[in-house]
């Protein structure tokens, strides 16, 4: 019986690594997108989830300083396989595009991807996943018109001033409102959900993450080495940044290139190349890592930045259940489920649309992506290939 349990639990596992290195493979388009991504295949397809647990656990790491696509990943891997489940799932979605940047970063120094049609494709197959993603969550997080208005001020606000301060801000004052609005809503879905990590391991994790913000700082000024300075920088820009991998790229310039760890050539091509890649955008640190100090670098970078992420989502999956099913937050969390929606809206325009759809041929495309995912039902791995094959075409014409 137990041996049938153990092999029972690792092709749980398996799964959980292989499903999550195909998303790795195929997500294209940044955070925005891989939430699109997550959606279509945890949600819609493998119903690992439902859609109030997921719209809770985006919200949740929309909080949280750190890339929020992975943090939502590994909190998926977490639910489906306990800690384990939360490793294999970061290790499969972040593995691929760390490996292509290291070797980019190793033989490929002082190019440009820039101009490459099949990016350009990939663009376009963005705003198809973007736009199925928004058209399955809208419906659920914004279904009365007080959360339409809600989603209405997070779009317009996001929209007009795109900084990440203003990002966190509409995000906090729309569970502010909702905490107001729908204090006394009556709702009677059922809100638990199981997790395999404790209240204990919970609070591990969050003061490790504080202990290290601390700690590492005046560890590199003690000791001066240069590995001990590259972990303490990587780990303050994932600690600290709000708003995703977008925001992380340029506050990564300002930490390595005016400090002579790397010439701003490089730092270019690596920044063109990250946007060429599936996966997440802080894997631009595996890039960063290998310029300066080969692929041992590369890898000691990746660590270091994703760690913060996974300190705080395991610290704050345990508390989880008892801050969703308290009714006062309950109705915060709604606010917070509808200024999401205004905010993937915004992402949607910008920057997804305005970087992808250019020319009347490039919405023709986007369409017929949309069509195949939408209608067709095809698995997002055919949108991919057709929209990079589709893209080197139309840089042809």
């Amino acid at each position: 019986m137990k041996h049938s349990e153990e092999k029972g639990k690792l092709k749980l596992l398996l799964e959980i690594l292989f499903i999550s290195a195909r998303l790795g493979l195929t997500s294209f388009g940044g955070p925005i997108a891989h939430l699109g991504y997550f959606h279509e295949e945890y949600v819609r397809k493998r119903k690992w989830m439902d859609e109030r647990s997921y719209s809770d656990l985006v919200a949740l790491c929309q909080f949280l300083p750190g890339p929020a696509s992975s943090q939502v990943g590994i909190g998926i891997g977490v639910m489906r396989g306990g800690v384990p489940g939360g490793i294999l799932a970061f290790i499969g979605f972040t593995l691929p595009s760390v490996l292509a940047l290291i070797i980019l970063a190793l033989f490929l120094q002082g190019s440009s991807m820039e101009g490459a049609g099949w990016i350009q494709g990939l663009k376009i197959v963005a705003v198809a996943i973007v736009a199925h993603a928004i058209l399955g969550m809208a419906p659920k997080l914004t279904p009365d018109l007080k959360r339409k208005s809600i989603a209405l001020f997070a779009l317009i606000i996001t929209l007009l001033w795109q900084t990440a301060f203003i990002q966190v801000g509409v995000i906090l004052l729309a569970g502010l409102i909702g905490y107001i609005v729908y204090k006394n809503h009556a709702d009677n879905e059922k809100a638990d959900f199981i997790f395999p990590i404790s209240p204990k391991l919970g609070v591990i994790c969050l003061s490790l993450f504080f202990g290290l913000l601390v700690f590492l700082p005046i560890l590199r000024e003690m000791t001066a080495l240069n590995w001990i300075a590259m972990f303490d920088s990587f780990y303050r820009s994932g600690s600290l940044v709000f708003g995703g991998g977008h925001v992380v790229l340029p506050l990564l310039e300002r930490e390595f290139v005016p400090t002579g760890w790397m010439d701003e050539a490089s730092f270019l091509a690596g920044y063109g190349a990250t946007q060429a890649v599936p996966g997440p955008l802080f894997t631009f640190a595996a890039y960063i890592g290998a310029v300066i100090s080969g692929w041992k670098g590369g890898l000691v970078a990746t660590v270091a930045i994703f760690l913060p992420a996974f300190l705080l989502i395991l610290g704050a999956l345990p508390f989880w259940n008892q801050i969703r099913s308290n009714q006062k937050m309950k109705g915060a969390l709604m606010g917070v489920n509808a200024a999401v929606v205004g905010i993937l809206i915004s992402a949607f325009y910008h920057p997804i649309w305005t970087s992808a759809i250019l020319e009347p041929i490039d919405f023709a495309f986007a369409a017929i992506l949309f069509s195949m995912l939408v209608y067709f039902k095809l698995p997002p791995w055919i949108i991919v290939v057709t929209g990079a094959l589709g893209g080197t075409f139309i840089s042809m014409l």
